[in-house]
């Protein structure tokens, strides 16, 4: 089945310099890279992607982790599209908790668990295709996907935009 996927290059991932080697191994998947940037992570966008941990006593570390409090203030989100995009890109990055992950995964040979108990795991992959699309939509705006992968429609708007002097 062909279905995208959203992941991100997390802080810890870029103050490590792993953004290659992040890059290689996934490329393993033979997956297109449909949309790619570098961002900084606003306290409302990093509430908004983890909402559904909202409740978990660590909420407020990973907020503060995922905006760079620790370490660089960005991180590279990435789309990457094709056959069972999903299902490769999980497996390629192991389990959530550095811990646990396989030793040859991604999070196994770069991730930790920091004192504070917060898993920098280098990487963030959705985890399926409702969380995909939720997720897509929240770090891109339809023209940063060189794809169509959902449906669009035109709006005008009178919002005031940052545009190049």
């Amino acid at each position: 089945m062909i279905n995208q996927t959203l992941i991100l290059i997390k802080p810890d991932g870029l103050k490590k310099s792993l953004t290659g080697n992040v890059l290689t191994r996934l490329s393993e998947t033979k997956l297109d890279i449909v949309a790619a940037k570098i961002a900084r992570v606003s306290k409302k966008l990093a509430e908004e992607h983890y909402k559904e941990m909202k409740d978990k006593p660590f909420f407020n570390e990973l907020i503060k982790y995922i905006m760079g409090h620790y370490h660089k203030k960005k991180v590279m989100a990435l789309v990457y599209w094709g056959e069972d995009a999903i299902k490769k890109v999980r497996q390629i990055c192991g389990s959530t908790n550095p811990e646990e992950a396989d030793t040859v995964s991604i999070r196994g040979q770069y991730g930790r668990i920091t004192t504070k108990g917060v898993y920098e795991n280098v990487i963030h992959a959705s985890t399926n295709g409702k969380e995909a699309e939720r997720e897509i939509k929240l770090w891109f705006q339809p023209d940063e996907v060189i794809m169509d992968i959902y449906s669009t429609k035109t709006a005008k708007t009178d919002k005031e935009v940052w545009v190049w002097a």
